[in-house]
């Protein structure tokens, strides 16, 4: 082992997979003369040959056949550790972080992911839509990292991280239903309107939420057409087949001409809220939660 280079026995692995000094010259980044040289050095500390090499073939000698199987899972091994170590000594900030969103999302929020790229330039985000009916699916399937939704969130294997965005919901109605003129409306007049509500695997305690059966007092809600999609759920609102209570940024960032978007009154305000899974929780996760409070959420009495 005395004195042997790292890059020998990487030729060496190379050669073994393509058998050709060619290939393995341009997957390396050298001459075929610098191939050779290498393999020549690692053969020469061992004492023995361990590739053939003739004008027609390449071929492991059954000493390199030997060595080669010891060879890979030490040298994978070697390398994953090297790769655990340039991760941390970054924090553990690095790769890509997939960010699901229930429709859009809205400037606010982009541009905390900026400035999440902008601290963190080894750690990339990319945001992936994922379906109104079903908000937590995704994050646990391991599709997205993370995800931002509405609360309320109930989920016992689910993180909550920044919680922002606490505004009035807003009631979706078509251009001239009898409601688009008001500036604002009280949480019993939804008994006189058709929620559209969700199919979906969401819980029942969240499309409760999102679409609730019966006003604060009791009285029922007739139901509307059911949905999976926000833009699914737009475009009935914009048919006519219905209302849909949404929460102010997904809301405010629809720019629709045939939709009117009226504040609800007595209703619990609604708010977003960046969750990930309990199991498989990092160091990328905090950060980007850390900066979405820096960003997005107001100081008391601010």
């Amino acid at each position: 082992m005395s004195g042997v280079e790292i890059r020998e026995l990487e030729c060496f692995l190379v050669l073994s997979e393509e058998l050709h000094f060619g290939r393995a010259a341009e997957r390396l980044y050298v001459s075929q003369s610098r191939v050779s040289q290498l393999l020549g050095a690692l053969e020469r500390r061992i004492g023995g040959r361990l590739l053939e090499r003739t004008s027609r073939r390449v071929s492991l000698t059954p000493l390199g056949e030997g060595f080669l199987s010891e060879l890979r899972p030490t040298y994978e091994a070697l390398r994953a550790t090297v790769e655990r170590a340039r991760v941390s000594a970054r924090g553990g900030l690095e790769g890509t972080l997939r960010v699901g969103f229930l429709g859009s999302a809205d400037e606010r929020v982009m541009g905390a992911l900026s400035a999440f790229r902008e601290r963190h330039p080894h750690c990339e985000v990319a945001p992936v839509e994922i379906p109104l009916a079903d908000p937590f699916g995704a994050v646990r399937r391991g599709d997205v990292d993370a995800a931002i939704v509405c609360l309320p969130v109930a989920e016992p294997d689910l993180v909550i991280g920044s919680v922002f965005s606490r505004q009035p919901q807003l009631l979706a109605v078509p251009l001239g239903h009898p409601l688009a003129g008001r500036a604002t409306l009280g949480a019993e007049e939804l008994a006189d309107c058709r929620l559209i509500g969700l199919r979906g695997p969401a819980p029942r305690y969240w499309r409760e939420f999102m679409a609730p059966t019966a006003t604060p007092s009791g009285r029922p809600v007739a139901p509307g057409p059911q949905v999976r999609t926000l833009q699914e759920g737009l475009t009935a609102v914009a048919a006519g087949l219905g209302t849909m209570l949404l929460c102010a940024p997904t809301a405010t960032h629809q720019n629709r001409r045939d939709i009117v978007f009226v504040p609800v009154t007595d209703l619990p305000p609604s708010a977003l809220a960046l969750i990930w899974p309990h199991s498989r929780e990092s160091a990328r996760h905090r950060a980007l939660s850390q900066l979405m409070t820096e960003q997005l959420v107001t100081p008391v009495g601010a």
